[in-house]
């Protein structure tokens, strides 16, 4: 099954709102060339066991829904950081204060970023 990155990305952010993951933001870096992805979808948790639940869940939901598995995803060990490698798509879940730390999205400032609001 060939799935685009485009047909991904509602199911990112369900398996993010599945599990309440908070302030969800989708960086897209197709017209930067010295990006190491297409795009990133950023969003946080609330402990570091919210972080781990958040990243369980768009597991879970991209493989229940569209039978994708990510490539590869790290951080579980302290779960501050954990992101998820689907190829032309990294998924980044934070903790708050490690969000606001690294600046993912001031670091591509350069790119279009789209906040997607939260359901409650």
């Amino acid at each position: 099954m060939t799935t685009n990155s485009r047909d991904i990305l509602p199911l990112i952010i369900d398996g993010i709102r599945e599990r309440k993951g908070r302030k969800i933001t989708v960086v897209d870096l197709s017209d930067i060339e010295s990006a190491a992805a297409q795009r990133f979808v950023i969003c946080e948790g609330t402990s570091s066991q919210h972080v781990a639940a958040v990243a369980d869940s768009v597991r879970e939901f991209l493989l229940e829904n569209a039978r994708i598995k990510p490539f590869n995803y790290d951080g579980y060990t302290n779960a501050q950081w954990i992101v998820i490698d689907y190829g032309d798509t990294l998924v980044h879940v934070f903790l708050p204060e490690t969000r606001s730390l690294y600046d993912l999205e001031g670091l591509w400032n350069d790119a279009v970023i789209s906040d997607i609001p939260d359901l409650d």
